[in-house]
């Protein structure tokens, strides 16, 4: 099955105590990279949710998790202030005051930017049922974003299957070209071979003359580089069919096919071939650009 790399999900649970929202985004790469953005108070869960992510299907690609938690109910704990702490601390810039002959600006605010001064108590937590709560509004994101990584795959697929059948194409006539172009090829070059062996008086050996002819001609033959590229036509249907990722295998797969296509247009001399092998190489590029993308 062919999947995209590049895709976005989206979750929010609401909640009477605070809501939650999951926002997952991906673009390909050619390994599992992933980056947790979490609230200081759930930090403790990166970890969990990148293993989470990687099991839940997604191999490939730079993906990025935004955990964002609005709270608006009593469990977000409790500001409470140290008053003992802040009057040795009021005491302090009084006397700093006085010592140097300052401007006596102390304010509510002044005393507020010291973090000491106050003390933050947060309620007890459960771990395991953090995690619960976060992980049901995760795989949601994650379902969300799987379904548009099978839709951008499946547009994908449709793509790159109409590519490759326009290069079987393309294929099948340098193949009928070029059995005629091997032919026509021995018997020119035999006739052209006669003639200068008869200019310049030289007996012909029947069975020598046929064998060099045979032999270039050989050099020009493209049929194992056809029989090769059929191959991989077959294997490329054989690797839609997995249920595994198939990024690398199709990655792998065109190189090949643009080999034995380079290989083809270096053997062939007839400018026709040539034409279609510029043809078929366009489009194995286009086909190339078009697997990075894919899982």
């Amino acid at each position: 099955m062919i999947k995209s790399m590049t895709a976005f999900g989206r979750a929010k649970l609401e909640g009477e105590l605070r809501d939650i929202t999951v926002e997952m985004k991906s673009v390909n790469s050619r390994f599992f990279d992933c980056t947790v953005k979490l609230p200081r108070s759930l930090s403790y869960l990166e970890e969990r949710v990148k293993t989470h992510v990687q099991k839940n299907g997604i191999s490939r690609g730079k993906v990025d998790v935004y955990i964002t938690v609005d709270n608006h109910g009593s469990d977000v704990g409790s500001i409470t202030v140290d008053f003992a702490f802040a009057e040795k601390y009021i005491e302090a810039l009084y006397a700093l005051r006085d010592k140097f002959a300052l401007t006596d600006d102390i304010s509510v605010m002044t005393v507020a930017r010291n973090p000491e001064v106050f003390t933050y108590e947060k309620p007890e937590e459960d771990a395991e049922r953090e995690w619960e709560i976060l992980s049901s509004v995760l795989d949601e994101a994650i379902a969300s974003h799987a379904s548009m990584r099978e839709a951008e795959g499946k547009k994908a697929e449709l793509d790159i299957t109409a590519k490759v059948e326009h290069i079987r194409e393309l294929a099948e006539k340098v193949e009928r070209i070029s059995a005629e172009d091997t032919v026509g090829y021995r018997d020119k070059l035999e006739e052209r071979l006669r003639k200068i062996l008869a200019d310049n008086s030289i007996a012909i050996d029947e069975n020598r003359l046929l064998t060099e002819c045979a032999l270039w001609a050989d050099k020009i033959a493209i049929d194992e580089e056809l029989v090769r590229l059929r191959s991989h036509f077959g294997a490329f249907y054989d690797i839609l069919s997995l249920p595994e990722p198939s990024g690398r295998k199709l990655d792998f797969l065109i190189q090949e096919l643009n080999r034995e296509t380079n290989t083809i247009g270096s053997k062939a001399n007839n400018a026709r071939i040539a034409r279609i092998v510029v043809d078929m190489k366009g489009e194995i590029e286009k086909i190339r650009e078009q697997v990075q993308n894919i899982e």
